[in-house]
């Protein structure tokens, strides 16, 4: 049997000309401006005009460009030679190219004879996972790909996954203690930010971050280290979930401890790990005088990540739901609610 496995991300601009249109696709999404669309494209040109200045100098610290996309071209090869040649690895983009028009009609040449698709969010939200299944829903049902589908759309809790993340997590405390022998350290998990309103309106994503995080601190339970969850990436001028990354680093600061950052909603390096952790808020470490600053690294190609994606992959069954609606049926909003 051939299995197409989609990959799903946001994407990010290739070049310097991509920065703008990217940031105006992004805002203009309906999950995440959630206004009527006059409103929300006239508020996603105001805001990417009103940070341009910004997103430009940001992605000029990445080469002009975001990385995301080769290193999930990088996963892609890697979970290929993990599954085996019946299987093929595509990737969709949300905001940039791969658009999911793109990736369809290449899944359709290829004939497979079922999908599963796999957003690279670990943690469900209708912001990330529920907008790029339904963007593939709606264009893959345009182009006429009837083939047998199956999500894997909450998969934060996963074993496998949550060890391989753990094993990273336990390198970057490593690091942190050697620096500074005896020091006493919090492991803050940094998941990308979401207004107040999305969570109470039903998104699971914030428990699930807190769910992912607290099934790695039960891994690493011998380090002695302490935990918080926190947010960043704020982007509008709602309430956010708190507290930022920031307010911890600032906390961090007045309480004389050390950190370790762990991107926990992120897969992939790209601007909120390469810029937005390893630069601007080691600058607000220094500042507040945290005596220790260590990030973890992101999950990438490392092997024992991949080996847990093609064992949730493998474990799929034919269509709908990856786990039968356990996870997923329980909440708002799921946008694949078990037809195949």
């Amino acid at each position: 049997m051939r299995t197409a496995v989609i990959l799903f991300n946001l994407g990010g601009p290739d070049n310097a000309a991509a920065i703008k249109p990217f940031r105006v696709n992004l805002f203009s999404d309906k999950a995440i401006i959630r206004a009527p669309w006059f409103i929300r494209l006239w508020l996603a040109r105001l805001i990417a005009a009103s940070s341009a200045k910004a997103a430009y100098a940001n992605y000029q610290l990445m080469g002009g460009k975001s990385p995301l996309l080769e290193l999930t071209q990088g996963q892609a090869k890697a979970l290929e030679g993990a599954l085996g040649p019946n299987y093929r690895c595509f990737i969709a983009m949300r905001y940039w190219h791969p658009f999911a028009r793109e990736t369809v009609r290449e899944v359709k040449a290829w004939a497979p004879d079922r999908l599963v698709l796999l957003p690279l969010y670990p943690q469900f939200s209708t912001t990330t996972t529920g907008s790029s299944l339904s963007d593939w829903r709606e264009t893959a049902a345009r182009a006429g790909l009837t083939v047998p589908v199956t999500a894997v759309c909450c998969w934060f809790d996963d074993a496998a996954y949550v060890k391989a993340t753990a094993a990273l997590v336990r390198e970057a405390i490593e690091d942190a203690m050697a620096q500074k022998p005896g020091l006493r350290l919090r492991v803050l998990f940094s998941a990308h930010g979401l207004p107040e309103s999305i969570v109470k309106a039903g998104d699971p994503y914030q428990a699930q971050v807190q769910a992912t995080s607290a099934a790695v601190m039960a891994h690493l339970a011998d380090t002695g280290v302490e935990a918080l969850v926190c947010y960043q990436s704020r982007a509008t001028p709602q309430k956010w979930l708190e507290p930022s990354t920031i307010q911890a680093l600032q906390q961090a600061g007045r309480d004389g401890v050390g950190v370790v950052v762990v991107p926990i909603a992120f897969v992939s390096d790209h601007i909120e790990t390469l810029v937005e952790l390893d630069i601007e808020n080691r600058h607000v470490a220094q500042e507040a005088k945290v005596p220790v600053y260590v990030r973890a690294r992101a999950a990438n190609d490392d092997p024992d990540f991949i080996r847990a994606l093609a064992d949730m992959i493998r474990r799929t069954p034919k269509t709908g739901l990856c786990r039968g609606g356990s996870a997923c049926g329980k909440h708002k909003d799921c946008p694949w609610d078990g037809r195949g």
